[in-house]
């Protein structure tokens, strides 16, 4: 993996980041970096540690080898993740890219023999009833994903399908489970030891959206038979490759600072993301959790709020969509692509008619050299009018490379968490909303924000068209 920063800097680019502000960010990034290696230090940063954690790793592949063994004899054919936030985002992106284009369409013999996926990410009825009414009871393995054992959303969605499995199979309804959560405590943790579940491990120091290369992602992958090593080994060489100080040396510091001088120097606070490969195009919808979730924070009480805004994007099909904005709407963004060198099963366009212009010029080319064309021209236009872009480049999209672009990420959000001088870590905005939610549903330890909801104004009449 490579990251061409090129058009990211002035003068090369009108309204890049400046020749000042880049060289005296060096200062600052090492001292983000140790800020950084201090908290690792300190055992909050546990992903970092995760690519060298063999009892995990073999806890997943024990289970995955267990899910597999009966699908060998037909009895499992669909895995359903019930998750949200990373505990969705992560499987998703890993399925999207490592496994076989529309894999859950393939058939038992196409697919190998692995199992259908199915990830539950919200808890909208007419998506779970759909969903449930195309499975069969005692071919589906349900994995209930949620490190605190009491996210609503995920434990609503475990109910119902604990409610649909016991009114088929009775008694047997535990052996269709998994549990990935603390290894410890929460509610998960104790109805997997009372009713002998099988419970994997969320280690206490990985985060929910940090958490794609534990057994949140690392199950499911590895039940579609993809190369879990391989991820991991992908980003234990990102990390390693990280490991210094020296700005222009990594590649994850590189990012964040840029990214942080656009917003901080440059007014530029919009961030997008725009992969062109259909493979990673859900690769950008699990970096806008990440950023967003761990930058956009409080520094202090009654501040006006910090951090940039992710966007995701999707090379060439935005360019139709997306791309007019980027060029001529307000100069507030920055585009990141990912390009792959050697994209899969390319295709040759066919030389045919010749004589219509339009079509003439097309053929002897291919379908991927096409479309980094595309990606080179619109980062070329960008840089023209002023709109500072950068590229990462993996040769090819497989289990080391996308193992590569997890730990850059995640790696590069820690960074700007100290840059920005936030906890990348901790979610409290959205903890309000939660607790008004278990106070509207009746939870037993919301009485406060009971109260404080029964103060907020409500809806009135004449205020409603």
């Amino acid at each position: 993996m490579n990251l061409d920063y090129t058009n990211m800097l002035a003068p090369t680019v009108a309204g890049g980041v400046d020749a000042e502000a880049w060289s005296a960010s060096t200062a600052a990034f090492a001292a983000a970096h140790a800020h950084v290696a201090s908290e690792h230090a300190r055992g909050v940063l546990g992903f970092l540690d995760l690519p060298e954690d063999d009892r995990l790793q073999r806890q997943v592949l024990d289970a995955a080898a267990e899910i597999h063994g009966r699908s060998g004899t037909k009895r499992v054919t669909d895995v359903v993740v019930l998750g949200i936030g990373g505990s969705a985002l992560g499987p998703i992106a890993l399925r999207t890219a490592l496994a076989a284009p529309r894999w859950n369409e393939l058939d038992d013999a196409q697919r190998g023999g692995r199992p259908r996926l199915h990830v539950l990410d919200n808890v909208d009825p007419a998506s779970v009833t759909a969903l449930l009414g195309r499975l069969a009871p005692a071919s589906t393995v349900f994995i209930v994903t949620s490190k605190s054992g009491g996210t609503a959303e995920t434990m609503a969605q475990y109910l119902v399908v604990r409610g649909w499995l016991e009114q088929a199979l009775g008694d047997a309804a535990p052996r269709q489970l998994i549990f990935v959560t603390d290894p410890e405590k929460g509610a998960l943790r104790a109805l997997a030891r009372r009713e002998s579940v099988t419970a994997l491990e969320i280690p206490a120091n990985v985060g929910g959206r940090f958490s794609v290369l534990t057994a949140v992602g690392m199950l499911p992958a590895a039940m579609m038979g993809i190369d879990t090593h391989a991820l991991l080994a992908g980003a234990a060489a990102m990390r390693d490759r990280c490991a210094t100080d020296d700005l222009v040396r990594n590649p994850a510091g590189v990012f964040a600072t840029l990214q942080w001088l656009a917003d901080t120097r440059h007014q530029r606070p919009i961030h997008v993301l725009m992969p062109y490969s259909d493979a990673l195009r859900d690769l950008a919808g699990w970096f806008v959790q990440l950023w967003a979730e761990s930058l956009g924070k409080h520094r202090a009480p009654g501040d006006p709020g910090f951090g940039p805004t992710p966007i995701p994007a999707l090379g060439a099909t935005d360019q139709h969509s997306q791309v007019q904005l980027f060029m001529e709407g307000p100069g507030d963004k920055t585009v990141t692509f990912i390009a792959v060198a050697a994209p899969t099963g390319d295709v040759e366009i066919p030389a045919l008619h010749g004589d219509v212009p339009e079509l003439g010029y097309l053929g002897g080319h291919r379908l991927g050299e096409l479309l980094d064309i595309e990606r080179q021209a619109t980062a070329g236009a960008l840089a023209r009018r002023g709109r500072p872009n950068m590229t990462v480049q993996v040769d090819r999209v497989d289990a080391n490379a996308l193992g590569q672009l997890f730990m850059f990420f995640e790696l590069a959000t820690v960074y700007a968490g100290a840059l920005y001088g936030v906890d990348p870590m901790n979610q409290p905005g959205v903890e309000l909303g939660k607790q008004f939610t278990y106070a509207m549903l009746g939870r037993a330890d919301a009485e406060q924000a009971r109260q404080e909801w029964n103060l907020l104004p409500k809806p009135q009449a004449n205020r409603m068209v």
